[in-house]
């Protein structure tokens, strides 16, 4: 269960007032929790934990209940307050450009990008954080990355380009059965969706352009291009142009010294082959 407390101790604002415009618009319709949930495509179980706000609903579960239960447009415009109770500050607005963004790119040092993460790696990577979350923040953020991936199927999709270091695609996390799972899936992301380039970063290079870290890069509709990055320290949405032209050509970089995507693919099978 994910319960968000606020500063008072209580069940947050944004997930009390969702909860009762959800019991409100389900009382007009003269549906049931079970009807209501059958009609939004949920358990009767799930919509009972959003209205009683129990759990924070997923966004598009928000849209899909606004014109279901015939809101007008109340739930739609609770999302800004739920997203804020999903991500750090500095990086709901990352989220929110995400949606519409033409280009996703990335480079990653420790993990399997975020976009293509399975729900158990996910939550292992949650698991080893230090220090350690509770379960319900566990749950929270396992929701929110996995709601993300919703941008993979859209219409029209964006570009996606991402470089993984190979030592990433070892890291035992959770298991060598989630870890398998895990590059499985990867594969078949690559294999399914054209709009997608996979390169794997080999442990054998002898120079390698990504010595400052991992890294998030987007260009918007309106022309922008946008990096965000995370370090011990925090993070930084950086939009200069100076700086994002430097970092987006570093990117470019570290795609010419990897692997080509045929000989990831090739890897990452192999990989998970000998789990």
């Amino acid at each position: 269960m994910v319960v968000v407390v606020g500063a008072n101790g209580g069940v947050s604002v944004g997930r009390r007032l969702v909860g009762e415009l959800l019991r409100i618009q389900r009382g007009l319709r003269g549906l049931t929790q079970k009807e209501a949930g059958e009609l939004l495509l949920v358990s009767e179980s799930i919509f009972g934990a959003y209205e009683r706000a129990e759990r924070i609903p997923p966004i598009e579960f928000l849209k899909d209940a606004d014109k279901g239960l015939d809101a007008k447009g109340a739930l739609v415009a609770c999302i800004e307050m739920i997203e804020e109770e999903k991500y750090p500050p500095k990086y709901v607005d990352w989220v929110r450009l995400q949606r519409l963004a033409q280009i996703i790119s990335g480079y990653e040092v420790m993990v399997v990008p975020g976009l293509f993460q399975t729900e158990a790696y996910t939550r292992a990577l949650y698991v080893s954080r230090v220090p350690a979350y509770s379960e319900e923040e566990i749950d929270r953020h396992v929701q929110a990355r996995l709601e993300r991936q919703v941008v993979l199927t859209r219409t029209p999709p964006p570009r996606l380009g991402f470089v993984v270091e190979e030592a990433a695609l070892e890291r035992e996390f959770g298991g060598a059965a989630v870890l398998r799972e895990q590059l499985l899936h990867l594969l078949e992301c690559m294999r399914t969706l054209n709009h997608l380039t996979v390169q794997v970063m080999p442990n054998k290079r002898h120079t390698h352009a990504g010595l400052q870290g991992p890294m998030q890069l987007m260009s918007t509709e309106d022309g922008r291009n946008l990096v965000f990055v995370e370090s011990q320290a925090g993070s930084t949405l950086i939009s200069k142009p100076e700086q994002v032209n430097g970092l987006f050509d570093l990117f470019g970089m570290l795609r010419a010294q990897a692997l080509t995507p045929w000989e990831s693919a090739e890897l990452i099978a192999k990989k998970a082959g000998q789990l």
